[in-house]
C-alpha cells in the first residue's frame, strides 16, 4: 500500500525535527584543585560541552581560563549572585553591575543564586527585574536557580514568583526541594506542572529527604531518588525541546563537604568527578544521545 505524499513529507518532517534535539553537558568546577588547563583537559575529554563557574577573582586566572576554553573548545555558563551578607540596596547594585562583566564573556547562560529567604517579596522581585532586565538587553539567557538560601528555597514560594513575574526563568536544582520538603515531593506533580514548564536549565544533582546529595548515585539504596529526579528532569527537557533544540544541563554533584565525609578523616564516601559523569551518562542514555 502507497502511503500519502502528505503523510511522508510529515513523516520526514517529524524524522529530521527529532534528530536536531540536543543536550549539552556542563561540568561545575565546584571543588577544582587543578589548573584551568587541566581541568578543561579533563572536561573535554570526559565528554562535556563546557564548564560553569564562578567569575575568576584576578586577572591571571581570568586570562588562563579564556584560554583554556578556546583550547579546549568549551562553552562556559557563568553564576552571579546576591551577596546576602551587605544591606539589600549595596547587594542589588553589586549584582547588576557584576552581570556586565559576565556578558562581556558571551557566555551561552548565566545561572543566579538570586535574593534571599529573609528579604521581602519586593527585594527579591528587585534583583530578578535586574537580571530580567541584563538577559533582554544582552540577549544571554539569565536563570534563577531554586536554592535553599534564596528566594526560590522552596516550591510555594517560587510558584508565587513564577505568577506575578511571566519573565522569571529557573534553572531547577530539585535536590534542594526535597531535603526541604523532607520527600520525593511524590505527590506533587500537579504542584510542579509550572516549575516545569518554566524550568530552562537543569543542575543534575540527587538529592534525598535528608540530604541535597545523596553519597553516591551509582548506589542501588539510591535507586528511587535517582529515578524520582530522572523523571522530573526528562519532563523539563521535553517540554523545552517543544520550543527549542537544544537543552543545557550541568552536572553538579560537590565535593567534601557537600559530599558525606568519613568522620575523624574526612574523606569524601564517593568520587566526586565519578559522580557527575554518571550522571551526564545516565542522561544520554536516557534519551539515546550518544
Amino acid at each position: 500500500m502507497r502511503m500519502p505524499l502528505t503523510l511522508v513529507v510529515l513523516l520526514f518532517s517529524f524524522i529530521g525535527l527529532s534528530q536536531k534535539k540536543q543536550l549539552q553537558f556542563f561540568q561545575t568546577d565546584w571543588g577544582r584543585q587543578i589548573s584551568w588547563d587541566a581541568f578543561c583537559e579533563k572536561t573535554k575529554a570526559a565528554g562535556y560541552d563546557g564548564i560553569e563557574t564562578w567569575f575568576p577573582r584576578d586577572k591571571k586566572s581570568q586570562n588562563e581560563l579564556k584560554t583554556a576554553l578556546e583550547k579546549y573548545d568549551l562553552k562556559v555558563g557563568f553564576l552571579n549572585g546576591t551577596n546576602k551578607s551587605i544591606p539589600f540596596k549595596e547587594s542589588l547594585k553589586q549584582y547588576t553591575a557584576h552581570f556586565k562583566t559576565l556578558v562581556s564573556w558571551n557566555p551561552v547562560y548565566i545561572n543566579c543564586h538570586t535574593g534571599s529567604d529573609f528579604f521581602t517579596f519586593e527585594q527579591n522581585k528587585a534583583f530578578i527585574d535586574a537580571a530580567n532586565k541584563i538577559a533582554k538587553e544582552s540577549n544571554i539567557p539569565i536563570y534563577h536557580e531554586t536554592h535553599r538560601g534564596r528566594f526560590s528555597f522552596n516550591l510555594p514560594e517560587t510558584k508565587k514568583y513564577l505568577s506575578a513575574i511571566p519573565e522569571l526563568k529557573l534553572n531547577l536544582d530539585i535536590s534542594h526541594w526535597m531535603v526541604v520538603h523532607e520527600s520525593l515531593l511524590q505527590n506533587q506533580d500537579k504542584e510542579l506542572e509550572e516549575i516545569v514548564n518554566r524550568s530552562h536549565h537543569i543542575h543534575a544533582r540527587v538529592g534525598h529527604a535528608e540530604g541535597p546529595q545523596v553519597n553516591d548515585p551509582e548506589a542501588p539504596e539510591w535507586k528511587k531518588a535517582v529515578e524520582r529526579h530522572m523523571d522530573i528532569w526528562e519532563k523539563v527537557i521535553r517540554k523545552q525541546w517543544e520550543g527549542k533544540d537544544v537543552f543545557t544541563i550541568t552536572t553538579e554533584f560537590g565535593p567534601a563537604d557537600y559530599m558525606p565525609t568519613l568522620p575523624y578523616t574526612q574523606l569524601p564516601v564517593a568520587d566526586q568527578w565519578k559522580a557527575n559523569v554518571y550522571m551526564m551518562k545516565l542522561l544520554k542514555e536516557r534519551f539515546n544521545i550518544d
